[in-house]
């Protein structure tokens, strides 16, 4: 006796898929994605460091004050001052005893002035060493926490360098 196999249907030839409809959501999402890109690149595109400005941009601060600075501070409001001399008075008013001492270490503050909550990117540059694995990576996340104490923002994000421009922290503000 001989066995016949009877092929059942379905069985051998796979049923051809329909067609793939794009989304409404899918195009959505990738016009989302293009108008973000463009947000992006014209941050990275006005944000150049140009050696001719001559606007009040942040410059590098030094911790002892010159004697004849007073009258100058005086003159001035509070928005005139460097961001990294607004950083440190603000964690002396309200930071922790180790705040207060890794602040001393900071040199220069970047970006803390303009917040529009979309894209807000400060950074904090210190005179530390070693980068992220060194040996002062615990004294830049208290800066970067000591920043997130004393500024807000709905998508800021805080960049703590050390001296040779290496990453020691970062923090959402």
């Amino acid at each position: 006796m001989s066995q016949q196999y009877t092929q059942q249907p379905g069985y051998g030839t796979p049923a051809p898929q329909p067609p793939k409809k794009r989304g409404v959501g899918k195009i959505a999402g990738l016009g989302c994605a293009g108008v973000l890109a463009l947000f992006v690149m014209a941050a990275v595109a006005t944000g150049g460091d140009d050696s001719s400005d001559t606007s009040n941009k942040d410059k590098a601060v030094a911790t002892d004050g010159k004697p004849g600075d007073d009258n100058a501070k005086k003159a001035g409001a509070a928005e005139e001052k460097p961001q990294a001399e607004q950083f440190r008075d603000c964690v002396a008013k309200g930071g922790t005893a180790t705040e207060k001492a890794a602040v001393e270490h900071v040199t220069k503050v970047t970006g803390a002035d303009k917040r529009n909550d979309i894209l807000d990117a400060a950074e904090v540059f210190t005179d530390f060493s070693g980068g992220l694995m060194g040996p002062h990576q615990g004294e830049g996340k208290l800066i970067a926490s000591a920043f997130t104490s004393c500024y807000e923002s709905k998508n800021g994000l805080v960049t703590v360098y050390d001296k040779d421009g290496e990453l020691l922290a970062n923090a959402n503000y």
